[in-house]
């Protein structure tokens, strides 16, 4: 019998949960990243202020759960809790691929989140194959079925290559994404799976007008890794050569820098500090999902809650010895940049010294 989407997503979900998925070889780099201490910040931690606005709303604080699944029971439960949490701590909350909701309309229970999470900034998400072979009404028909406030187009070209049934045509990929930002009526955020955004990417999507894009670099979850661990051994073998495939987040975040993109970091988020660390580089706001899925399966809601109370504490003691008040002066605080680090960043040119600004 063959297998369906709903049977992929349970796998995904898990293998995400017992198997070794992260990047083995590469990390992020933000241990490459140091933000300077500030012995006199003249600072109280309650004056410090996390919120932030994202895709026009506001947040309390600049945290995003990315999007990770739908399309079975157990994803629904998923879904649905983890926008509750979101909804408690005023981030926002993102939902997994609509592939499956767009093949068969009566999965679309999954991805309904919305009744559970009234005042959250939600994003669709669809992969930008899908988007491609689908008109823009069709797209913003799945968009509004969930009540979301935004679209993630998702590229990943790395884990379809490893999927065993996955795309192997990625043609007319930036064509589509121009098409959308000029037609559809709510925003568009274009956001990788693991692998990163090249500068050289990042021109390309401004040129087609994105305003937002999420650089989802390496160092957290290798879908390639997931991908090999469901493949036969062909394409197993192929996934074990790409498994640390990618630009580490804290480098991507570098190189798209001074565009004038929007941007969001994920791909390796573990604690405070590292959303620190991404905001001083230039984000606007961190995304997590491996950790804080792991946190609801082990302890549910509570513990998933308790993972995001953890990296708002982080995020405001780095903010306090930073001396930084709100996240408008965490992005200028100065940064110290390890050589690993700069390495990635030297073909940007000119780019290098405004990082040191």
């Amino acid at each position: 019998m063959a297998e369906t989407i709903s049977d992929r997503k349970r796998s995904h979900l898990e293998l995400c949960q017992h198997e070794a998925v992260e990047f083995g070889g590469k990390t992020t780099l933000f241990e490459e990243v140091d933000l300077v201490h500030d012995a006199l910040p003249e600072l109280a931690v309650d004056e410090v202020d996390v919120g932030t606005t994202l895709l026009g709303k506001r947040l309390r604080a600049p945290l995003l759960i990315t999007g990770m699944t739908g399309g079975t029971d157990e994803a629904s439960a998923i879904n649905r809790a983890l926008a509750e949490v979101a909804e408690a701590h005023g981030i926002a909350f993102g939902l997994g691929s609509q592939r499956a909701m767009q093949r068969a309309p009566d999965l679309a229970y999954t991805f309904a989140v919305r009744q559970h999470a009234p005042g959250t900034l939600v994003l669709a998400n669809l992969g930008l194959v899908q988007a491609a072979a689908q008109s823009t009404a069709d797209t913003e028909r799945l968009v509004r079925a969930v009540g979301a406030d935004a679209v993630c187009v998702h590229l990943n070209p790395a884990q379809e290559l490893i999927q065993p049934g996955g795309d192997r045509d990625f043609r007319g990929g930036l064509a589509t994404l121009a098409r959308l930002v000029r037609e559809l009526p709510m925003p568009v955020v274009v956001k990788e799976t693991g692998c990163g955004i090249s500068r050289a990417v990042g021109e390309r999507l401004l040129r087609a007008g994105v305003g937002t894009v999420d650089v989802a670099g390496a160092g957290g979850t290798s879908w390639v890794k997931v991908e090999a661990l469901r493949a036969k051994p062909a394409e197993r073998a192929l996934g074990t050569v790409f498994a640390d495939w990618g630009i580490p987040t804290a480098a991507a975040l570098l190189g798209l820098r001074g565009l004038g993109l929007h941007l969001i970091a994920s791909g390796g988020i573990r604690s405070g500090l590292d959303v620190a660390k991404a905001i001083a580089l230039s984000a606007g706001a961190a995304g997590v999902a491996l950790p804080v899925f792991r946190a609801y399966q082990a302890g549910g809601s509570a513990a998933a809650g308790q993972f995001i109370d953890q990296l708002i504490a982080g995020l405001r003691t780095a903010m306090v010895l930073t001396g930084a008040r709100d996240l408008d002066m965490l992005c200028r605080v100065p940064v110290v940049l390890g050589s690993r680090l700069r390495d990635w960043i030297v073909p940007a040119g000119s780019f290098l010294e405004e990082a040191h600004e």
